[in-house]
Parts: C-alpha cells; sequence; structure tokens
C-alpha cells in the first residue's frame, strides 16, 4: 500500500487533472454549441462537458511528467484522450449496448436528448477528439510527425483494436460465462487500450525514449485490466447513489465479470497484484514513478 502522503499526492493530481482538463472542454463545448447549432449543437456541449473523476486525463499528466514534461498545454492531450472516451459512454449506454440511464450521476445522452442524436453525436465526438489534439499538438509545439504518433495510438485505442473491438466482444459474450483468459481478452480492449494510450500519449508528448515509452505502455495494460476488475467489484458491491450509474447492471446483463470469476475477494486481489506489476514495469526505465504508482493504487481502492 502507498502512505498517506502519496494518497494525497494521487488525489490532488486527479484534482488538477480534472480542473484543468473540464475548463479545455467547457471551451470546446461551448464552441460545439454555437458552431454545430440546434439539438446536436446542444447534445455535443452536454455530452463533452459532464462532470467525470478523470482517471485517464491524470494518467495522461503523470505519464508526461514522469517522462520529464512541465509544459501546461498538455491538459489538451488529456481533453483529447476525454473527448474519445466520452464518445464511447455515449454508445455504450444506448440501449443496443447497455441501455442504460444514468452515467455521471445524470441521464446519459440519449435520454437527455433522444436516441438518433445520441448516436450521431458518439459519432461526431471522434472528429473533435482530432481537433482537441491537434490543438492541443500547438499549444505543446509539438511537430507534426509527434501528432501523428499520437493520432495513430489514440484513435487505434478507440477503433476496432480497442475499444470498439472490446465492446464487440463484451457484447457477444452476454449470457455466456468466459474464463479469465476470455474475460481479459474482452477488457484489454474495451477499457483497457485508452487507459494504456493515456500512458504512452502522456511520454510521446514528452519525447520520451523508446525504453521509457515500453514501460509507460506495460504500465498502462496492467493498470487498463485492474481498473476493469476495480469497477466489476464496484458494479457488484456499490450503490448507484455512489457510482453516479446504475449499479447491477453486469448482472442484469448477465455479463461474465471478475467478481463473478474469481469472487469479489479474489478480484480485488488480483487487482491489487496487476497494480504492482504494473508500477514494477517502471523500475529502471527513467519513468519517475511515484505519481503513477499512486494512481495505481488510486484505481484500484476506489470507491466509485
Amino acid at each position: 500500500m502507498i502512505s498517506t502522503s502519496d494518497a494525497a499526492g494521487a488525489a490532488a493530481l486527479l484534482a488538477e487533472a480534472r480542473d484543468a482538463t473540464d475548463r479545455r472542454l467547457e471551451r470546446w463545448a461551448d464552441r460545439l454549441r454555437e458552431r454545430v447549432g440546434g439539438r446536436d449543437g446542444a447534445a455535443l456541449a452536454y455530452a463533452l462537458a459532464s462532470p467525470g473523476k478523470r482517471v485517464r486525463a491524470a494518467l495522461v499528466l503523470a505519464a508526461y511528467r514522469a517522462a520529464g514534461g512541465l509544459a501546461p498545454g498538455i491538459d489538451g492531450v488529456a481533453a483529447a484522450v476525454e473527448t474519445v472516451h466520452t464518445y464511447s459512454l455515449v454508445h455504450d449506454d444506448l440501449p443496443c449496448m447497455d441501455d442504460d440511464d444514468l452515467r455521471r450521476g445524470r441521464a446519459t445522452t440519449h435520454r437527455a436528448f433522444d436516441l438518433a442524436t445520441a448516436t450521431r453525436v458518439g459519432f461526431l465526438l471522434v472528429p473533435v477528439a482530432a481537433r482537441v489534439l491537434s490543438e492541443a499538438a500547438g499549444d505543446l509545439g509539438l511537430d507534426a510527425p509527434a501528432l501523428g504518433r499520437m493520432a495513430i495510438e489514440l484513435f487505434e485505442a478507440g477503433g476496432v483494436e480497442g475499444m470498439v473491438g472490446g465492446q464487440w466482444l463484451d457484447l457477444e459474450a452476454e449470457g455466456r460465462r468466459l474464463d479469465l483468459a476470455s474475460l481479459i481478452a474482452v477488457h484489454r480492449g474495451k477499457t483497457g487500450a485508452l487507459i494504456r494510450a493515456s500512458c504512452v500519449l502522456g511520454g510521446i508528448a514528452a519525447s520520451a525514449p523508446p525504453r521509457e515509452l515500453a514501460a509507460l505502455a506495460a504500465f498502462g495494460d496492467d493498470v487498463g485490466v485492474a481498473f476493469q476488475i476495480a469497477d466489476d467489484v464496484l458494479d457488484a458491491t456499490a450503490t448507484s447513489e455512489t457510482l453516479g450509474k446504475t449499479a447491477g447492471r453486469d448482472l442484469a446483463l448477465n455479463k461474465s465479470t471478475y467478481a463473478q470469476v474469481l469472487g469479489v475477494e479474489g478480484a480485488r486481489a488480483e487487482a491489487g497484484r496487476l497494480a504492482a506489476r504494473a508500477v514494477g514495469h517502471l523500475a529502471g526505465s527513467g519513468c519517475a514513478s511515484a505519481s503513477l504508482a499512486a494512481l495505481a493504487d488510486y484505481i484500484v481502492t476506489r470507491s466509485s
């Protein structure tokens, strides 16, 4: 377990990432409301400016600083990651997916607007993320090759080799009992890919050398699975009020979860093991690991 001071550091980093990223996203929400206009513009702004823990944003900041980055403009890269995450949530909540009414403590986008609008919003947020990322690269003074590498990392994580592919496998698995290896394969894409990308994007933005990027990627791989395990435990044990989304959805949808496969305590232990292994990947890589280690611990011990 990390010390009290490290836990406080993780809380401070999360608050910093949330404040900076939210400001950036609110500016983009205002632009979209005005430029797109109408119901689509209002729905884009609603989805993009929704509150969140911003764990992925904090991982971007922590990875950037661990690799030696100092510029405040890194919040723009974090905002691009959160935009892709938001698109995934909008579509994940649709009736054809998880059919959920509550997200981040308020009505899901298709409930606040309508199904067709929410479907368009999810698709439209992908090019918005590209614009956010491009603006961030300019703020950081990154060249075109660096922007290209970041774009490839982000959109592969959000596409068929990442979140989309993982979601596909998740839908196919409804009503079936998966073993642990199959469950991990689902969530390395559905949840883990964007968490891994968050870490790698921070490293690319800081011009990290290959050894550091590889360590950040390995850290992100393990933390991504640990995050999903913790989510499964919370879905099985917490309330909707605590989570800000509907609790018990995995059981209602007859999904295989880590809590089912390993038991709640076994799942908690596995999440802790993966978090510790994630931090171990950073040893000797040149990346400062204290903030990343604190975030890894937060991810597996959080209550929402």
